[in-house]
Parts: structure tokens; sequence; C-alpha cells
């Protein structure tokens, strides 16, 4: 199944971060198929003197919208990442992935809502997935 990821670091070596993300997601999640350019953003949602680097990657996974998001915030984890955002309330993180889309799968469920609630509303996200996924533009509300 198709799916594609947000990635985005604003601490420590952010290239690394991102690079070593998308490792672990190819060897736990599934095979990578294709990666955006690595976009330089101010924080969204809360300040912080610390830039964020994104991306967004496609992958090809057999494992279904949940076990995805275990397995990706197993990764979060495991790379120091201590909390997620609660209520809307953002920081610095070593790591984020988000579960953007998922083939045409719709969950609406506290713990997880695909499509992405919020992808189409941050510049960060959607440049990246239209640079690899343009036949998504159509989704969107953007030009």
């Amino acid at each position: 199944m198709k799916s594609y990821l947000g990635l985005g670091t604003n601490l420590g070596d952010r290239s690394a971060n991102i690079r070593c993300a998308i490792d672990m997601i190819n060897e736990q999640a599934g095979h990578v198929l294709a990666c955006s350019s690595f976009v330089e953003t101010e924080p969204w949602g809360f300040v912080s003197d610390n830039a964020f680097l994104n991306a967004v990657i496609e992958i090809d996974t057999s494992l279904t919208p949940y076990e995805l998001l275990r397995v990706t915030q197993g990764i979060e984890r495991s790379m120091g990442r201590i909390r997620k955002s609660i209520n809307g309330n953002y920081s610095d993180r070593i790591i984020d992935i988000d579960i953007l889309l998922y083939e045409d799968v719709v969950v609406g469920e506290p713990e997880l809502t695909i499509p992405h609630p919020l992808m189409w509303q941050r510049r960060f996200v959607y440049e990246p997935l239209l640079e690899i996924a343009p036949h998504l533009k159509t989704l969107s509300s953007h030009p």
C-alpha cells in the first residue's frame, strides 16, 4: 500500500535526523519509493529559535495504518523524541513523522486521522508532497 509520510526536525543535525528516520522507515515500515527535497522553514504553531528541516517520502508498506503509526512512533522514540504534541501544543523536536496519506483510506479517530487534517494548510508539507506526487494536486485547494 502506498503511503506518504511527512518528516520534520529542528534539533541537532537536522539533515542526519531526516536521513536516519528515512533509513529506519525503509527497514521497519516499508520500501521508500521517493523522497522530496529537504525544505527549511520557520516553526509552525509555536515560537523557537530553531528552524525546521522538512521532507515528504512515499513508501510502499504492507502495514495497516495503525501498525504504521506504531512503527513511526517507535522510530521517533528510538531517535530521542520524548513526547508528541498534545492538544496543539507544539515544541522543538528531534524528529516528527506524520502519516499524511495511506492509499485512499480515510481514518477519523482521536489517535489517527488520515488524510492528515492540516497537510493542505502547511506549505512545508504540501510543497514537498506535490514535488514527489504531483498527481495529488487535484486533492489540494492550492494552485
